[in-house]
């Protein structure tokens, strides 16, 4: 497909000569932001101060493959850390293979495990050069402090079925047998799926194989049960296979739901992440603090987009509802460049053309204003006119691990109320792709090393 450049576009006629439409708006825009030149020159004690005492910040990005929203995130990450005392990064990711981070960024006395962290599809997503890079800061920061301070590197998502049935397992061989001996029966019913747990679900819902709901919660609760004598061994692992258990409990409904279609399977899984965050919290204790690596669909409230109309919710809204403005929200977008994504699930990643912004979308406002990137601070305020002018309902783009720019307006644009749905908002107008790690670069490094062959 040729590129597209500085022009516009439509969907039917291709590019077109791209319209200059609300200046004075994208003006004002240019008036209230906050520029910079580079990420690592970006002035940020302004938004630590917006942040203020904030307990959960949320770091979104408009797709899965920029390099600046990783660099971005990371910058803005490392100062909560150090100026905040935030102990927990909680991404975006499955919790086995944020696991090996954590491992190892935290140097944990434990046996290095025997598969390479996000090696599956989307492997750009987390295994990139800024998140290696944002790694060995954090393991280093790290090294510097007592093991009680060290700050976790957490995962979210609920992906990893049966990678958090084999940790489960390796759990209960060490600390209970028996019951191990009947964990392995109980999760043997999903046994015949661990290829592709989506055909479990749709083999489920057809009536053509029983569904393992009960064993898979009644393993949950067995040891749950169980809290009392296995958290003398360690707190620490207890903690850690009970997030395995839920996961499998929650993996196993949503892989059942994605074949009803809707909100369902959407709720299910940012409902899961939330209830991860809260676990997270709750086991650091009232003083800790998170900061969240997500897309901007989960992180941004979706009581104030379209998502609403469909039903759905995300871990943004559900902040927002617990915590107030001590949840502190932050989006990205962009305007062109290029984006890692694939062109179909499990398709190979690709480095594509992102097209020019639609001029009815909050990213073509952005763009007007003319600056390269900037911070642009959405909470309320007195006499804040830039806010109320910016209410009224526009389009805005999200770019996941899949990007289809043939069918960009169907495929990637739905209707915010931007001010609502952020308490901040930063631009880079032009944009790159990430850099997936390649193996090469890998050699030399301890066996610990997440990103490991």
């Amino acid at each position: 497909m040729p590129l597209i450049g500085a022009e516009g576009w439509h969907e039917d006629k291709g590019p077109v000569a791209r319209p200059v439409r609300e200046l004075p708006l994208a003006h004002a825009i240019a008036g209230e932001a906050v520029p910079f030149e580079r990420v690592s020159e970006a002035p940020l004690d302004g938004l630590m101060e917006r942040i203020g005492s904030a307990r959960v910040v949320l770091l979104g990005e408009a797709s899965h493959g920029t390099s600046e929203f990783y660099a971005m995130r990371a910058r803005i990450t490392r100062e909560l850390i150090t100026r905040k005392g935030f102990d927990i990064v909680a991404v975006e990711a499955d919790w086995p293979d944020a696991a090996r981070i954590d491992h190892y960024v935290r140097d944990l006395d434990v046996p290095p495990a025997d598969w390479r962290a996000f090696a599956r599809f989307p492997a750009w997503m987390w295994r990139n050069a800024d998140v290696r890079d944002f790694v060995h800061w954090l393991r280093e920061h790290n090294q510097a402090v007592s093991p009680e301070r060290r700050t976790r590197f957490a995962g979210l998502d609920l992906y990893s079925l049966y990678t958090s049935i084999d940790s489960v397992l390796k759990y209960l061989d060490d600390v209970d047998p028996e019951v191990a001996a009947v964990a392995r029966e109980r999760y043997g019913c999903l046994t015949p799926w661990q290829s592709d747990p989506a055909s479990y679900g749709r083999a489920a819902i057809s009536g053509q194989y029983r569904t393992c709901e009960s064993d898979v919660v009644r393993m949950l609760q067995d040891l749950l049960e169980r809290r009392m004598d296995y958290t003398r061994r360690s707190n620490e692992a207890f903690f850690d296979a009970v997030q395995n258990a839920r996961l499998v409990a929650h993996a196993e409904r949503y892989y059942r739901a994605m074949y009803y279609g809707g909100h369902v399977s959407w709720n299910l899984r940012d409902s899961h992440m939330f209830a991860v965050l809260e676990s997270l919290l709750g086991f650091y204790g009232p003083e800790s603090k998170a900061v969240i690596w997500a897309h901007n669909s989960h992180i941004g409230d979706a009581s104030t987009t379209e998502m609403a109309a469909r039903g759905e919710l995300n871990i943004g809204e559900l902040a927002k509802k617990m915590w107030g403005d001590a949840a502190y929200a932050i989006g990205f977008g962009t305007d062109t460049g290029t984006v890692a994504a694939a062109s179909h699930w499990d398709g190979p990643m690709e480095v594509k053309q992102v097209r020019p912004a639609h001029e009815q979308s909050y990213e073509f406002l952005c763009h007007e204003s003319e600056l390269a990137r900037f911070m642009l601070p959405l909470r309320p305020v007195d006499h804040d006119p830039l806010r109320e002018r910016l209410l009224p309902q526009r389009l805005e783009r999200a770019i996941g691990v899949i990007y289809r720019p043939e069918t960009e307006l169907q495929s990637h644009y739905f209707h915010a109320v931007l001010p609502r749905q952020f308490d901040e908002y930063i631009w880079f107008d032009r944009t790159e792709a990430v850099r997936p790690l390649e193996t090469h670069e890998l050699e030399g490094m301890p066996d610990t090393y997440p990103f490991g062959l």
